[in-house]
């Protein structure tokens, strides 16, 4: 098999419906397959995609494993030479899947690629969930090509032009199946969110490079599980990018860069606290405590990551704060931050 699109499912019957059959209209290729792997849906996801679509392939699992877990389970069991992580709240377009095809088989350097992220209900415009490509800041913020924290630009053609990114977003990306394990694939620790970036920044270390290729778009609803203010997103959020940055920044900057997240969390905790929402103040300062705590179990993963690292400089690591440049600058596009791009 050339590629296998992988949708990992939980309790997602109504997003199967309504973009299961959009996706097999629009993927009529030959070698590829289209499986769904079920992290313990007590709805009828299953039931449904046997009944109506019995060419799907589906992997069920016992309980909910998570994102990062769930698709390492799913993908041990299935041999490809790509590997499509699709989420199931993303319509594809017409011929999606070709451009991301002919540009890995024609650049053998390139370890993963994602399509253009734009916004299910507002068409015109990206999606939060990696727009045209993710970068982070020196301080671990992510931000993407078309959207700086929850501003996101309108897609005018803009960013049309594929170009080299820091990470590719789960929502949906291709990788190489080979290069995927040989790295040890994402981190079943991090259970949900921030793990594609972790993934993606072994990848950058080790001298792979990652595309956005903007011919190709899909259209993500986002938000399908958890929604933003949801404590438990914001807890898993702070206490991942907290070990994405202590797994793979290097010993120079590593102290430094943790000692100016100490003041960034507790003031983003701060700011939770005065505009109401005290248990997402309470979710950062878990995370913070529980990265602490955990520090020494990740310590292995730090030393076989630096072990492995060719690369630790990259251009796609934006080398001043964001935060600073976003609030205090009002550089609000991506244009304005990374002028040299």
């Amino acid at each position: 098999m050339t590629v296998s699109i992988v949708i990992l499912n939980w309790n997602g019957e109504k997003y199967l419906q309504q973009f299961l059959p959009v996706l097999i209209d629009n993927t009529q290729l030959t070698d590829v397959e289209i499986v769904v792997a079920d992290n313990g849906s007590t709805d009828n996801s299953i039931q449904w995609i046997e009944s109506n679509f019995p060419s799907v392939r589906t992997i069920p699992f016992d309980k909910n494993y998570g994102f990062a877990a769930g698709y390492n389970k799913a993908l041990s069991q299935i041999d490809a030479e790509y590997y499509v992580l699709l989420n199931s709240d993303v319509e594809v377009s017409a011929n999606w899947l070709e451009p991301l095809i002919d540009y890995m088989n024609q650049h053998k350097e390139v370890a993963a690629c994602q399509p253009k992220i734009l916004s299910f209900t507002n068409r015109n415009q990206f999606e939060h969930a990696g727009a045209a490509g993710g970068f982070i800041d020196k301080y671990g913020f992510p931000f993407c090509r078309g959207r700086v924290f929850g501003e996101v630009e309108l897609d005018k053609g803009q960013h049309n032009n594929t170009i080299d990114i820091f990470w590719a977003t789960g929502a949906c990306f291709m990788i190489r199946s080979e290069i995927f394990k040989k790295v040890g694939g994402l981190d079943d620790a991090f259970f949900a969110h921030m793990e594609e970036i972790d993934l993606c920044w072994r990848l950058k270390n080790r001298g792979y490079r990652i595309v956005c290729i903007p011919k190709s778009a899909v259209y993500h609803v986002g938000g399908g599980t958890l929604n933003t203010e949801h404590p438990y997103k914001t807890y898993l959020n702070f206490r991942n990018n907290l070990l994405m940055l202590y797994k793979n920044l290097p010993n120079a900057t590593l102290k430094k860069t943790l000692n100016y997240r100490f003041w960034f969390d507790y003031l983003a905790a701060l700011q939770m606290f005065i505009t109401g929402k005290p248990k997402n103040a309470m979710s950062v300062i878990k995370a913070r405590n529980d990265f602490k705590n955990s520090m020494s179990q990740f310590a292995p993963k730090r030393k076989d990551n630096l072990l492995h690292a060719i690369v630790m400089n990259h251009p796609e690591i934006f080398q001043q704060s964001i935060v600073f440049s976003y609030y205090l600058k009002r550089k609000n596009k991506f244009d304005k931050i990374f002028k040299t791009l």
